[in-house]
């Protein structure tokens, strides 16, 4: 079967736009030549900085031929039923329709509508432009003469060439030569733009792949990621060093990059006085670069790793002279800002007042940047005030929670005052992403407590479903005040998530609270720290996507989580230990009787059926009865004593003595009397038995 080769050329795509972007090729593609009545058997996208490429195998030649059967009026309808029906069928008579007998409705007319199949070349034709024009580029542009006129092409680069060839696998291909604002797609592309920039001619994938390549081009992104990964892990290892390995860089390079050269380059090792982060951020973020360290250590080595396009005849000596350069200026420019922020600040006696106010000690720098910032006014949100007045907010929430979590009041207060200092530092200036981190790092120069100085570079964490949770208490309680100070100020001014928008990021603060509660085992009263059911209600939504993610069944989350619920802590602990139980043969069986006593006693209530106030043991005649009676009693105030321990295996077994006389009572007693009195008594009894397993749970909510 036919095979069909995209290729749309352009000057340099942005490298985070471009696996997106060859994804989006494909989906658009495939799905507009599907829709048209084509199939294929399968389909790659690829991708380099100047060229998205698409290879459709198996591609049928043409569409199938569709006939259509299209129903319309009886034969003695009115005139104008029947001229509507041959205008939507395109017929010119009723003598082009046929006439249908049906026994019970009598003759109707019928438009049998053939149209044949088209050909792959004319779908393509008709397709490509649109879905070109169309393309859903996060940023776009116009170029050109023609930008000026209405509806002129956009794309992210200017558009250079297209290539566009249909056939065999091993015959001669077919140029399908669409045009879309002066460009006629072709079966001629270029390679690298240095080293060959001669036209190629292509026919099929095969060649124009083998041809690129031969024209310095890579064009599977993954192998060119796979080329920087191992070339930069063997000069490392060459000269007794280990790559610090960078997910994101390395895609991000391979980006940017054709043919792939790897080098190493060097800058002065007094310049590795500044932190670690620091430097590896400012030759990632400017340079494009990977560090490296020495094997087995942590602290980083003096050598950078970079990735050319250009295969230098000198063999990459003037690359390197050049990219070391500018990562020495760079670093001159780190050293800088970490050598002041380590000093005074020069207006001191500006800052008296908010020194004061925070208690904070002006000689040490670090505190002369909390006071800085407060003395500043700077904006955390219109309205929600300044920096400084939501330090002083968690300040105050976080003394509150240090009763709960059980950190030193006097460390959490001096942790809550310096959390936010370091965004007043030149590295966190420079490197918004430092902040926290740097803040520790100083904090440890200007001899904070140990707790103190972790405090204030994990109360941002976790950040994400993989980050790591604060571990030390004072940390706990300055990341637990943060993000509550953070969701309940933004509840307070209906700036709620909604959809799938989320500026201000609270379903990852309000998972971040989730988790800390439930992996450092805090128990918080979330209604009262939060003073709000509507927040607490969007924890609630947090922890089901959290213990789902853990492998909990919904419904059994549904079973144990009320909506005044606000010990997070408990509800995952009843969850693990409802998990257990229902799984067992006793809890299978249990749930079985219970959900039938429940579903009985449900439909009566809704039919108004009398039931009695409580159980009248002089009524119970039967053994079966009595035995449920007794076992309930035990049961339920066993279960209700676990619970009261907060052992709730223990009120699972409880519950699980019910089994044999739920089972027995409905194998012996019929609950719906003749005699009304025994009847509401029986009644009562299924009800004791919905009280008693709602101590757990609400074994309604259970499936199965």
């Amino acid at each position: 079967m036919p095979n069909l080769l995209l290729e749309l050329r352009s000057e340099e795509i942005p490298a985070r736009m471009q696996r997106k972007a060859a994804g989006d090729l494909k989906k658009l593609v495939t799905d507009a030549l599907v829709e048209a009545g084509l199939s294929y058997e399968g389909a790659r996208e690829y991708w380099t900085p100047r060229r998205l490429a698409l290879d459709i195998h198996g591609l049928t030649a043409r569409s199938a031929d569709v006939r259509e059967e299209r129903k319309g009026p009886r034969t003695d309808a009115n005139e104008k039923a029947i001229e509507g029906f041959l205008r939507g069928a395109g017929l010119s008579s009723v003598s082009e329709a046929q006439v249908v007998s049906d026994p019970k409705k009598g003759d109707f007319y019928v438009a049998v509508i053939s149209k044949p199949g088209r050909a792959t070349e004319e779908i393509v034709t008709d397709v490509m432009p649109g879905i070109i024009r169309d393309f859903p580029w996060p940023k776009s542009m116009r170029w050109g003469k023609a930008s000026s006129k209405p509806g002129a092409l956009r794309w992210v680069r200017p558009l250079q060439s297209i290539v566009c060839t249909f056939g065999p696998e091993h015959e001669e291909t077919t140029v399908i030569p669409f045009e879309i604002d002066g460009i006629t797609a072709a079966n001629i592309t270029y390679g690298h733009r240095f080293h060959a920039p001669e036209a190629i001619t292509v026919r099929r994938f095969d060649d124009y792949a083998a041809n690129l390549e031969k024209a310095k081009v890579i064009l599977d992104a993954e192998r060119r990621k796979d080329i920087i990964l191992h070339d930069a892990r063997d000069i490392a290892f060459a000269n007794g060093l280990e790559l610090v390995e960078d997910e994101g860089l390395l895609e991000e390079v391979s980006g940017l990059v054709e043919w792939p050269q790897v080098l190493m380059g060097s800058f002065e090792e007094d310049y590795l006085s500044i932190p670690s982060e620091i430097i590896r951020l400012t030759i990632k973020t400017n340079q494009k670069c990977f560090v490296t360290r020495k094997q087995g250590e942590e602290t980083l080595s003096n050598k950078f790793i970079l990735v050319s396009n250009i295969q230098a005849s000198d063999g990459g000596k003037e690359i390197v002279h050049g990219n070391g350069k500018v990562v020495r200026a760079r670093l001159s420019d780190a050293l800088h800002f970490w050598k002041r922020d380590q000093g005074n600040l020069p207006d001191l006696d500006t800052l008296t007042a908010s020194a004061a106010k925070f208690g904070l000690d002006i000689k040490k720098p670090l505190d002369q940047r909390m006071a800085k910032l407060d003395a500043l006014d700077v904006t955390f949100h219109a309205k929600l005030g300044t920096q400084g007045a939501r330090v002083a907010r968690i300040r105050a929430l976080a003394k509150e929670l240090a009763d709960i979590t059980g950190a030193d009041a006097a460390l959490v207060d001096r942790a809550a005052v310096l959390a936010k200092a370091d965004l007043r530092t030149e590295a966190v200036g420079e490197f918004p992403e430092l902040q926290g981190l740097m803040g520790r790092k100083y904090a440890v120069l200007q001899g904070e407590d140990a707790s103190v100085a972790a405090a204030i570079e994990d109360h941002y964490k976790p950040q994400g479903p993989s980050d790591r949770v604060p571990e030390d208490r004072v940390a706990i309680t300055i990341a637990l005040a943060d993000k509550l100070d953070t969701l309940i100020g933004f509840w307070a001014i209906d700036e709620k998530p909604t959809g799938s928008k989320d500026p201000f990021a609270l379903r990852r603060a309000a998972l971040g609270v989730v988790r800390i509660l439930l992996e450092r085992r805090i128990r918080l009263p979330l209604l009262a720290t939060t003073r709000g059911g509507d927040l607490l209600s969007f924890f609630h939504d947090r922890l089901k996507v959290y213990l789902r993610d853990q492998g909990a069944r919904h419904d059994l989350i549904d079973a144990v989580l009320t909506p005044d619920t606000d010990d997070l802590l408990m509800v995952a602990r009843r969850v693990e230990a409802l998990t257990a139980f229902i799984t067992s043969e006793d809890g299978k069986n249990l749930l079985s009787g219970t959900k039938r006593a429940t579903q009985l006693l449900a439909a009566e209530e809704k039919k108004g059926t009398v039931i009695a106030d409580g159980v009248s043991q002089a009524l119970l005649t039967l053994d079966a009865e009595n035995e449920l009676f007794a076992a309930i009693s035990g049961a339920s105030k066993d279960a209700s004593d676990a619970v009261a321990g907060e052992d709730f295996r223990s009120a699972m077994e409880a519950l699980s003595k019910l089994r044999g006389p739920v089972d027995r009572f409905f194998e012996d007693v019929l609950v719906n009397d003749e005699d009304a009195a025994i009847r509401a008594n029986r009644l009562a009894l299924l009800r004791l038995i919905r009280e008693a397993t709602g101590t757990v749970a609400d074994f309604s909510k259970i499936s199965g």
